[in-house]
């Protein structure tokens, strides 16, 4: 598989289990210039900002190291975004999942709740 098909996988894969445990999936890859987020999702009275990180096994990065400070400031700001353009008045919520890829299949999926917030600012 190549990188992007690795991504889209992790990613729908991600979508599917957010949509099992009773979220609404509102946009995926939601882009503006200098940033994206891979899913937006209502649970309740929030709104997720999901980062999706799918690795091969053996991989340099993890997919949790992978999201660093600056990248949480981008993806905060297009959270922002996303908010002004929609008019969404939930609470936002930033989640982070990990998927380990080994010979193409799944060897290990980590879903962080609230690994960060609007103080990385």
């Amino acid at each position: 598989m190549k990188n992007k098909e690795i991504g889209y996988a992790g990613e729908k894969l991600v979508a599917e289990f957010l949509e099992s445990r009773g979220c609404e999936i509102l946009c995926r890859n939601f882009t503006i210039r200098g940033g994206e987020i891979d899913i937006v999702a209502k649970q309740g009275e929030y709104v997720l900002f999901i980062e999706v990180k799918t690795r091969k096994k053996g991989s340099m990065v993890s997919g949790t190291e992978a999201v660093t400070p600056k990248k949480r400031q981008l993806i905060i700001k297009t959270a922002e975004e996303y908010i002004y353009r929609t008019g969404c008045d939930l609470q936002p919520r930033f989640d982070v999942v990990s998927i380990e890829l080994d010979k193409g299949k799944i060897s290990d999926i980590i879903y962080i709740d609230n690994a960060f917030d609007l103080s990385e600012l």
